[in-house]
């Protein structure tokens, strides 16, 4: 008998149908003995659709009060999910995040969890139930509703994971596994056995959309074993987020190609080149909560420089204004933007011990035809910024230049 953590996306709960199968999943596994956590997401759509509420009251929403709206999403399915589980014939019981005490720090609509008290959920399962826990939320110290951003519900999981010691937590979600790259834009692309909670970490933070970035930090941190799953299907292991590296005479150089459409690149031109500049620009942009990716700085000419990193293409126009005020700050020339950019990235911990990983990528790159404007890189990733029209491009010739396709490893 194990405790098992089950997380079930949007699509997974997306109707009352998909509720009551998700109830028969869980009713197969109580039947084996385990004892049995489920943080289901909002319902698909619904969080879109609560936000877009708030924007028609008010363009601007108070944080605040947009948490608590964004927040009943997945109120409604965990009260859904318990009543299709009591049909089932199980105890059940749900739990919003306040409930559970899931204490979080003050940052409306991104906050991050603080502590969970598992007291609760350890005297349910004892007694027999299935505690549901709503996902993407919980209070702060002075019992404000909070969520914890896009994707929360995995980290929700996660945490939970975490606190109650499980044996595994499962992510079920629309696909069934952690892909070397997107399968509609590589329909070669093979799904991972395995993959190191080191690699996981670059391709979610690099774009991947399979598992919020959070939840495998989190899961790396407390070494929670963590399996993306399909709730569409029966069989199947999925994928297994590990610690362990394979031997390194099995390691694969690239594990996965990851990209991110969601980038836009700021230029400040004419930057005079003296110490403390750099701080005063991004200190200016991190005092606004806005998280900055790849950086670059050109060589010094005529006591100036060019300074250049990419943000969010949601967080640009912010970004901008900020911009134009430190501009006069410091006496720059010009603010230049591109927000038809795009990120593509190579990952892999077998880059470790081989070496000529990036002069395969930039020459794949270059017989397509396909400029590179911004290079990062860091013990497991090669990051690139190229222009938006060439990503599908890029990540079809990469993939095929590292070998990941199914018929490659055939």
């Amino acid at each position: 008998m194990a405790l098992i953590v089950q997380k079930y996306g949007g699509t997974s709960v997306g109707s009352t149908d998909r509720i009551r199968n998700v109830a028969k999943r869980v009713a197969r596994w109580k039947a084996q003995g385990h004892d049995i956590v489920v943080v289901p997401s909002a319902m698909s759509g619904e969080t879109n659709r609560l936000i877009a509420l708030a924007k028609e009251i008010s363009p601007q929403p108070d944080p605040r009060e947009l948490d608590v709206v964004a927040s009943t999403g997945e109120q409604v399915t965990i009260g859904l999910l318990s009543m299709a589980l009591q049909e089932e014939g199980l105890k059940a019981k749900s739990y919003t995040g306040p409930q559970v005490r899931v204490l979080t720090d003050s940052t409306f609509t991104k906050a991050r969890i603080l502590s969970i008290d598992d007291e609760r959920l350890r005297r349910d399962l004892q007694a027999g139930y299935v505690v549901v826990v709503a996902g993407f939320q919980g209070a702060d110290e002075a019992g404000n509703i909070t969520t914890l951003g896009r994707g929360g519900s995995d980290t929700s999981a996660v945490a939970l994971a975490a606190a109650l010691k499980a044996d595994e937590c499962q992510i079920y979600t629309d696909v069934d596994g952690v892909y070397t790259t997107d399968p509609r834009v590589e329909p070669e692309a093979r799904k991972l056995n395995s993959i190191t909670f080191e690699e996981m970490l670059e391709m979610a933070s690099l774009g991947s959309k399979v598992l919020q970035i959070r939840s495998v930090e989190f899961a790396g941190k407390y070494k929670v074993k963590l399996r993306v799953l399909s709730s569409f299907q029966d069989e199947g292991e999925g994928t297994l987020i590990t610690v362990e590296e394979k031997n390194p005479m099995e390691q694969p150089i690239i594990s996965g190609i990851a990209f991110n459409r969601d980038e836009a690149k700021v230029t400040i031109l004419g930057v005079p080149d003296r110490p403390g500049i750099a701080c005063q620009i991004l200190e200016a942009v991190a005092e606004a909560n806005i998280d900055v990716d790849i950086i670059i700085q050109n060589i010094s000419h005529d006591g100036t420089t060019d300074f250049s990193f990419t943000v969010a293409r949601v967080e640009l126009p912010k970004t901008l204004r900020i911009l134009d005020t430190v501009k006069g700050q410091i006496n720059a020339r010009e603010v230049l933007s591109d927000n038809k950019i795009c990120k593509v990235s190579a990952v892999g911990v077998g880059m470790r011990s081989h070496p000529g990983v990036a002069s395969r990528m930039f020459r794949a790159l270059a017989e397509e035809g396909i400029n590179i404007q911004m290079i990062s890189t860091s013990e497991i990733k090669i990051s690139v910024i190229i222009d938006e029209k060439y990503l599908e491009l890029a990540v079809r010739v990469l993939h095929k230049a590292f070998g990941l396709s199914e018929s490659a490893e055939r």
